[in-house]
């Protein structure tokens, strides 16, 4: 079942061929509109053979989905937040649109490594003799 794009940044667009989208009978509270309307929405995504992310964002994007991803590299959202099909729906789609928004996020940059001061490693090991000096006044007394 084709539906609209998905506008994720303006770099990336998810073509409404690549979702599909499943309606299912929610539970939890709702009366009989629970037992009779199937508001629930599953919203599968094949994220490896998407021609819309490139190959970062894919293996960020597969990580960040943990359980929600199949062996076949399908994510599937299931969203039955609300009461009509419409806000779930849109709920399912925002899901996959901050999922991809994460996996999208540039790396960290690399750590520096630094070196700590002349002042703090002269106090670091003036603290150690100190410590020294303290237990070597618990020892017992030498038999001089």
């Amino acid at each position: 079942m084709a539906s609209d794009p998905l506008y994720i940044n303006d770099r990336i667009t998810i073509s409404g061929w690549e979702l599909t989208e499943q309606f299912v009978l929610a539970g939890g509270p709702g009366g009989q509109n629970v037992n009779k309307v199937s508001t629930a929405v599953q919203l599968f995504f094949n994220i490896q053979n998407s021609p819309a992310l490139n190959e970062r964002i894919k293996i960020n994007a597969v990580k960040l989905a943990g359980r929600r991803m199949s062996k076949e590299g399908v994510l599937m959202i299931e969203a039955s937040r609300f009461r009509s099909q419409d806000r779930n729906r849109e709920d399912a789609r925002e899901r996959l649109k901050e999922l991809i928004l994460e996996a999208a996020k540039p790396p960290p940059p690399p750590r520096k490594k630094t070196k700590p001061t002349k002042g703090s490693v002269e106090r670091r090991l003036k603290a150690k003799s100190g410590r020294s000096d303290v237990k070597k006044m618990r020892s017992r007394p030498s038999g001089e």
